[in-house]
Protein backbone atom coordinates (compact mmCIF):
# COMPACT_ATOMS: atom_id res chain seq x y z
CA UNK A 1 0.00 0.00 0.00
CA UNK A 2 2.88 2.50 0.53
CA UNK A 3 4.46 1.65 -2.69
CA UNK A 4 0.83 2.23 -4.00
CA UNK A 5 0.88 5.74 -2.76
CA UNK A 6 4.49 6.56 -3.34
CA UNK A 7 4.36 5.62 -7.02
CA UNK A 8 1.14 7.33 -7.09
CA UNK A 9 2.75 10.82 -5.97
CA UNK A 10 6.17 10.70 -7.99
CA UNK A 11 4.16 10.03 -10.62
CA UNK A 12 1.64 13.79 -9.98
CA UNK A 13 4.43 15.31 -9.09
CA UNK A 14 6.10 14.08 -12.72
CA UNK A 15 3.29 14.75 -14.51
CA UNK A 16 2.42 18.07 -13.49
CA UNK A 17 6.01 19.39 -13.45
CA UNK A 18 6.37 17.86 -16.95
CA UNK A 19 3.13 19.27 -18.51
CA UNK A 20 2.91 22.80 -16.68
CA UNK A 21 -0.88 22.73 -16.69
CA UNK A 22 -2.16 23.48 -12.97
CA UNK A 23 -5.51 25.39 -14.03
CA UNK A 24 -6.74 23.51 -16.89
CA UNK A 25 -9.88 20.92 -15.21
CA UNK A 26 -9.98 19.02 -18.49
CA UNK A 27 -5.70 18.18 -18.72
CA UNK A 28 -5.56 17.79 -14.85
CA UNK A 29 -8.14 15.37 -15.00
CA UNK A 30 -6.74 13.05 -18.09
CA UNK A 31 -3.55 13.84 -16.00
CA UNK A 32 -5.16 12.35 -12.96
CA UNK A 33 -6.54 9.35 -15.40
CA UNK A 34 -3.19 8.66 -16.62
CA UNK A 35 -1.61 8.21 -13.47
CA UNK A 36 -4.33 5.78 -11.83
CA UNK A 37 -4.25 4.05 -15.11
CA UNK A 38 -0.48 3.66 -14.87
CA UNK A 39 -0.60 2.75 -10.86
CA UNK A 40 -3.16 0.19 -11.90
CA UNK A 41 -1.10 -1.57 -14.60
CA UNK A 42 1.96 -1.90 -12.64
CA UNK A 43 -0.34 -3.27 -9.82
CA UNK A 44 -1.43 -5.92 -12.15
CA UNK A 45 2.15 -6.57 -13.43
CA UNK A 46 3.16 -6.85 -9.94
CA UNK A 47 6.17 -4.11 -10.20
CA UNK A 48 5.02 -2.51 -7.10
CA UNK A 49 7.83 -4.30 -5.21
CA UNK A 50 11.15 -2.87 -3.71
CA UNK A 51 12.93 -3.06 -7.19
CA UNK A 52 9.91 -0.63 -9.14
CA UNK A 53 9.67 1.35 -6.85
CA UNK A 54 12.39 2.31 -4.32
CA UNK A 55 10.70 3.78 -1.97
CA UNK A 56 13.40 4.00 1.09
CA UNK A 57 15.96 4.96 -2.00
CA UNK A 58 14.12 8.37 -2.85
CA UNK A 59 15.13 10.86 -0.71
CA UNK A 60 19.17 9.62 -1.01
CA UNK A 61 18.93 9.40 -4.80
CA UNK A 62 18.24 13.42 -5.09
CA UNK A 63 22.22 14.08 -3.10
CA UNK A 64 23.32 11.44 -5.78
CA UNK A 65 21.92 13.12 -8.51
CA UNK A 66 23.09 16.51 -7.23
CA UNK A 67 26.32 15.68 -6.62
CA UNK A 68 26.36 13.42 -10.46
CA UNK A 69 25.11 16.96 -11.94
CA UNK A 70 27.99 18.65 -10.44
CA UNK A 71 30.90 15.77 -11.17
CA UNK A 72 29.16 16.15 -15.51
CA UNK A 73 30.02 19.90 -14.88
CA UNK A 74 33.58 19.62 -14.24
CA UNK A 75 33.98 17.22 -16.40
CA UNK A 76 32.07 19.15 -19.11
CA UNK A 77 35.02 21.90 -17.94
CA UNK A 78 37.46 19.67 -18.98
CA UNK A 79 36.20 18.22 -22.41
CA UNK A 80 35.17 21.85 -23.29
CA UNK A 81 39.07 23.14 -22.54
CA UNK A 82 40.52 20.42 -24.42
CA UNK A 83 37.97 21.41 -27.36
CA UNK A 84 39.30 24.56 -27.57
CA UNK A 85 42.79 24.05 -27.31
CA UNK A 86 45.06 25.06 -30.14
CA UNK A 87 46.98 21.96 -28.73
CA UNK A 88 44.29 19.38 -27.27
CA UNK A 89 46.49 17.13 -24.64
CA UNK A 90 43.98 14.14 -25.79
CA UNK A 91 45.64 10.77 -24.25
CA UNK A 92 42.75 8.14 -24.57
CA UNK A 93 42.99 5.11 -22.14
CA UNK A 94 40.74 2.16 -21.58
CA UNK A 95 40.17 1.00 -17.96
CA UNK A 96 38.94 -1.91 -16.11
CA UNK A 97 36.68 -1.17 -13.46
CA UNK A 98 35.37 -3.29 -10.78
CA UNK A 99 32.03 -2.76 -10.09
CA UNK A 100 31.31 -2.41 -5.89
CA UNK A 101 27.62 -2.51 -7.10
CA UNK A 102 25.62 -5.96 -6.26
CA UNK A 103 22.21 -5.72 -8.42
CA UNK A 104 21.85 -4.90 -12.17
CA UNK A 105 20.09 -1.70 -11.52
CA UNK A 106 22.61 -0.93 -9.39
CA UNK A 107 25.62 -1.77 -12.17
CA UNK A 108 23.09 -0.14 -15.28
CA UNK A 109 22.96 3.07 -12.89
CA UNK A 110 27.20 2.99 -12.11
CA UNK A 111 27.73 2.38 -16.06
CA UNK A 112 24.54 5.14 -16.79
CA UNK A 113 27.06 7.32 -14.73
CA UNK A 114 30.24 6.87 -16.15
CA UNK A 115 28.44 7.52 -19.82
CA UNK A 116 26.85 10.74 -18.93
CA UNK A 117 30.25 12.46 -17.59
CA UNK A 118 31.82 13.86 -20.63
CA UNK A 119 34.69 12.41 -21.98
CA UNK A 120 34.16 8.87 -20.53
CA UNK A 121 32.05 6.12 -21.24
CA UNK A 122 31.47 2.52 -20.18
CA UNK A 123 32.32 0.28 -23.42
CA UNK A 124 31.96 -3.07 -21.78
CA UNK A 125 29.75 -4.54 -18.73
CA UNK A 126 30.55 -7.95 -17.38
CA UNK A 127 29.60 -8.93 -14.31
CA UNK A 128 32.07 -7.33 -11.32
CA UNK A 129 33.94 -4.95 -13.84
CA UNK A 130 33.84 -2.54 -16.49
CA UNK A 131 35.52 -1.10 -19.62
CA UNK A 132 35.41 2.52 -19.62
CA UNK A 133 36.92 4.82 -22.02
CA UNK A 134 38.09 7.80 -20.80
CA UNK A 135 39.38 11.17 -23.13
CA UNK A 136 42.23 12.44 -21.19
CA UNK A 137 44.11 11.80 -18.46
CA UNK A 138 42.40 13.91 -15.87
CA UNK A 139 38.99 12.31 -17.32
CA UNK A 140 40.88 8.52 -16.41
CA UNK A 141 40.62 9.35 -12.28
CA UNK A 142 40.18 5.61 -11.29
CA UNK A 143 39.98 7.08 -7.74
CA UNK A 144 37.06 9.30 -9.01
CA UNK A 145 35.75 6.17 -10.76
CA UNK A 146 35.48 4.10 -8.00
CA UNK A 147 34.51 7.06 -5.80
CA UNK A 148 31.28 6.96 -8.10
CA UNK A 149 30.98 3.39 -7.40
CA UNK A 150 31.02 3.51 -3.93
CA UNK A 151 28.21 6.18 -4.10
CA UNK A 152 26.19 4.01 -6.25
CA UNK A 153 26.75 1.06 -4.02
CA UNK A 154 25.69 3.10 -0.79
CA UNK A 155 22.50 3.62 -2.51
CA UNK A 156 22.62 0.22 -3.27
CA UNK A 157 23.16 -0.66 0.24
CA UNK A 158 20.47 1.84 1.60
CA UNK A 159 23.60 4.27 3.09
CA UNK A 160 23.87 7.85 1.56
CA UNK A 161 25.70 8.99 -1.76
Amino acid sequence: MVRTIVLTLALTGLWLLLSGYYDKPLLLGFGAASVILCVYLAHRARMLDGEGVPSGLMPRVFFYWWWLMVEIGKANLTVARQAIAIEPALSPKLLKIVSPTRSNAGLATFANSITLTPGTVTVDLEPGYMLVHALTEDLADEAAINDMGRRVAALEKGGGA
